[in-house]
């Protein structure tokens, strides 16, 4: 596989590389994308939690009914889009 960077990006590769940390630009790379992969892992897991704890609140009864008029409101408001 073949990617091209420029501009910041490619000198950040070339510092990494130059620093001794990374052998070359695809170890650093695909440090990179391994670290991503990660981190999206851990942001999945925590939606995961976050859900699972609003189903067991729902389940215990403790949810508040919505109103969908009153939360389009203050998304159009934070969004600069008030009327």
């Amino acid at each position: 596989m073949e990617i091209r960077l420029s501009g910041k990006a490619a000198e950040i590769v070339k510092a990494k590389v130059a620093s001794g940390i990374y052998a070359d630009a695809s170890a650093f790379i695909s440090d990179i994308v391994l670290r991503a992969d990660e981190f999206d892992q851990f942001k999945l897991e925590r939606l995961r939690r976050e859900i699972q704890l609003g189903l067991d609140q729902l389940n215990r009864g403790e949810g508040i009914p919505l109103d969908m008029d009153e939360i389009n409101q203050a998304i159009d408001k934070e969004l600069g889009r008030a009327k």
